[in-house]
């Protein structure tokens, strides 16, 4: 059955491969970008979606989402900051609290009186492995979704009874250019003087590992497209099965 799908960060990676992936398998798809910029860009390469402007940081824009039917609600936006604990900027993890957790709440608080109001749907968070492990100057993305974890799988249980599933979906590192740009963010401003300074070789090495060894992000947009037309979720998915296992083998 054919659903009308919301998909915010719509304007690259996981989001614009599901975007298109869902329009060809007969679905309709409103693609959300955060600038006006992504949206032209979309539509013109892509006239089978309906493109919006929607910032999820954005209060003008989150109310869009209350106007729309929505059947699914993917919230794949996210902000990627990376830094060690003692020395990164607190505005600079305030912003990726703001992107990845209150906008992603905000998103979701819009959509689901629709969807309650309707007897079902489904709400699909884009966590990560980042939220259930962490490592050195991953911290702030990873507390972030950490706390999607948290308000998830709190928000499956408590809709549920009014038909409204919520799952979580975890991939690993995707050649999206998503992590290569929050490897290297640290480096605007971490420098000899950062408390952390002695170990920035393994800040360096790290980050170098993260870029390198990257997969297909088809995986990912191929289980977003399942997660969509499956009948039931598991409360977690994690892209690859065994991630997490083969991470854990790595570190012991």
């Amino acid at each position: 059955m054919a659903k009308t799908v919301v998909i915010t960060g719509a304007g690259s990676g996981f989001g614009k491969g599901a975007a298109l992936a869902l329009a060809k398998r007969g679905h309709t798809v409103i693609a959300t970008t955060e600038t006006d910029e992504q949206a032209a860009a979309l539509r013109g390469e892509a006239p089978q979606l309906s493109v919006e402007k929607v910032d999820i940081t954005n209060a003008r824009d989150i109310a869009k989402i209350g106007e729309w039917p929505i059947d699914v609600l993917i919230n794949n936006a996210g902000a990627g900051k990376t830094g060690p604990m003692v020395d990164v900027p607190l505005d600079i993890v305030r912003h990726v609290f703001e992107v990845n957790v209150f906008g992603t709440l905000a998103a979701t608080q819009a959509a689901v009186p629709k969807m309650i109001e309707q007897g079902s749907g489904r709400v699909i968070i884009v966590s990560s492995i980042a939220g259930v492990i962490s490592g050195p100057s991953f911290g702030p993305y990873s507390m972030s979704k950490h706390a999607l974890e948290a308000m998830g799988k709190a928000m499956r249980a408590e809709l549920a009874p009014q038909g409204i599933d919520v799952t979580l979906l975890n991939p690993g590192p995707y050649d999206t250019g998503f992590n290569d740009r929050m490897a290297d963010s640290m480096w605007d401003w971490f420098d000899e003087n950062s408390l952390n300074a002695p170990a920035t070789e393994l800040f360096q090495a790290i980050g170098t590992m993260v870029k390198t060894d990257q997969m297909d992000p088809a995986e990912v947009v191929d289980r977003m497209v399942e997660l969509v037309e499956t009948d039931n979720t598991d409360e977690n998915n994690f892209v690859p099965p065994g991630i997490i296992e083969a991470i854990q083998a790595q570190r012991s």
